[in-house]
C-alpha cells in the first residue's frame, strides 16, 4: 500500500483566470448563433419590479337546448379568441350562477361568456368578470354566423385583434364600464401561448340606437413586390369583412358575478315575450274586426229585406 500524503504537501490548484480581453465563444441555439448575453429572467425579480403581465382567460359555455345558429355563433367566437376555454353545457336554472363561478375557478379563468337560450328563440349573453363582478346581461339580436355569411375576408387564426370603439362609449358611465369589460374580455393578452404576434384583423364595436353592433374586418395589405406598401402608407390598406355579425342590447348591469345589486337598468328594453304578445293582440284584433263586419252585414240584411219577386213561382208548375 502506498503512503498517505501529508496534508501540508497538498497544494490547492487554482483555476486559470480568464482573460477579460478574450472574446467568449458564442452559444449555439436552435435558431442560430446567439451573440448577445442572455437576459435575466423576470421571474426572479419581485412582483413590483417584474411588471404587469396580462393573464386573462375567458370561459365560453352555453345552456342546454340551445339553437344550432346560436351554437355556431358561440363556436365562431371561440375561434376568434385564442385565450378562451370552452366547456360543456350548463343547465339554465336559478342556481346557474354558483355553478358557473365554480367552473370558472376550476378552469383557472378570470372572465366568462355564457350564452343562454330560452324557448329555442331568444338568446341572452352574460358577460361576467369572476368571481367578484361586475356582470352584464345582453339580449342578442341580428345574428349572422361565418358559415351563413360566406364573406371573402380571411385572417390568421389566433392572431391578436385591434379593438375599435365609437365615440359614444365615452358619454355615459355605463357605456364606459361596458367598454372596459369588452377590452378585457375580447383583447388577446400579449405573448399568449396560443396567439400569434400579428395584428391582421379589427373588432369594431359601435353604438347605434342604444345597441352595440359587432363587426370583424380583415386588414388587407398589398404584399406584391411591385406595389409593396411603405411604412405608414395607410391609404393602400383596405378592410374586408370576415364575420360573424351580431347586435347586443344591454338589459342590466349587476355589481356581482351573475347577480348582485343592480347598477344600471335599460329603461328602453322590451322583452321578446311582450313583443310576441303585442303581435298576437294585433292578429286577434283583425279577427275581431271580421266578426264585427259579419254581424253588421246580418243586421243590415234583416233591417232591409228584399222585396218579393212576382215571377219567382212562375216556372214551378
Amino acid at each position: 500500500m502506498g503512503k498517505k500524503r501529508k496534508h501540508s504537501e497538498t497544494q490547492v490548484i487554482e483555476p486559470a483566470k480568464k482573460d477579460e480581453s478574450e472574446t467568449e465563444r458564442p452559444k449555439r441555439t436552435l435558431l442560430g448563433w446567439k451573440d448577445k448575453p442572455e437576459e435575466k429572467e423576470t421571474e426572479s425579480l419581485p412582483p413590483h419590479q417584474g411588471g404587469f403581465r396580462n393573464k386573462e382567460k375567458v370561459l365560453v359555455t352555453c345552456s342546454r337546448r340551445i339553437n344550432y345558429r346560436y351554437r355556431h355563433l358561440m363556436l365562431n367566437l371561440v375561434s376568434l379568441l385564442p385565450h378562451c376555454k370552452k366547456d360543456s353545457k350548463v343547465e339554465s336554472t336559478s342556481s346557474k350562477g354558483a355553478t358557473l363561478n365554480e367552473l370558472v375557478e376550476l378552469k383557472n379563468c378570470s372572465s366568462s361568456l355564457f350564452f343562454e337560450c330560452r324557448k329555442h328563440k331568444d338568446l341572452y349573453l352574460w358577460m361576467v368578470k369572476c368571481p367578484s363582478g361586475p356582470s352584464v346581461k345582453f339580449l342578442v339580436n341580428a345574428v349572422h354566423t361565418m358559415e351563413e355569411l360566406k364573406l371573402t375576408g380571411n385572417h390568421l387564426k389566433g392572431s391578436r385583434p385591434l379593438l375599435t370603439f365609437s365615440a359614444n362609449f365615452d358619454k355615459d358611465a355605463h357605456w364606459k364600464l361596458l367598454k372596459e369589460m369588452i377590452i378585457q374580455i375580447f383583447g388577446t393578452p400579449k405573448d399568449h401561448r396560443k396567439s400569434k404576434p400579428f395584428y391582421d384583423h379589427v373588432f369594431v364595436f359601435s353604438i347605434v340606437d342604444d345597441h352595440i353592433w359587432f363587426r370583424n374586418y380583415q386588414i388587407s395589405v398589398p404584399h406584391n413586390e411591385t406595389d409593396k406598401m411603405a411604412r405608414g402608407g395607410l391609404d393602400k390598406m383596405t378592410l374586408v369583412e370576415v364575420g360573424p355579425r351580431f347586435c347586443l342590447n344591454p338589459i342590466k348591469i349587476f355589481g356581482g358575478s351573475f347577480g348582485g345589486p343592480t347598477l344600471y337598468e335599460n329603461p328602453f328594453f322590451i322583452s321578446p315575450n311582450q313583443i310576441r304578445a303585442l303581435e298576437k293582440k294585433q292578429k286577434a284584433g283583425k279577427f275581431a274586426k271580421k266578426v264585427k263586419a259579419k254581424t253588421r252585414r246580418k243586421m243590415h240584411e234583416l233591417s232591409n229585406p228584399l222585396e218579393p219577386d212576382e215571377f219567382a213561382d212562375m216556372w214551378k208548375e
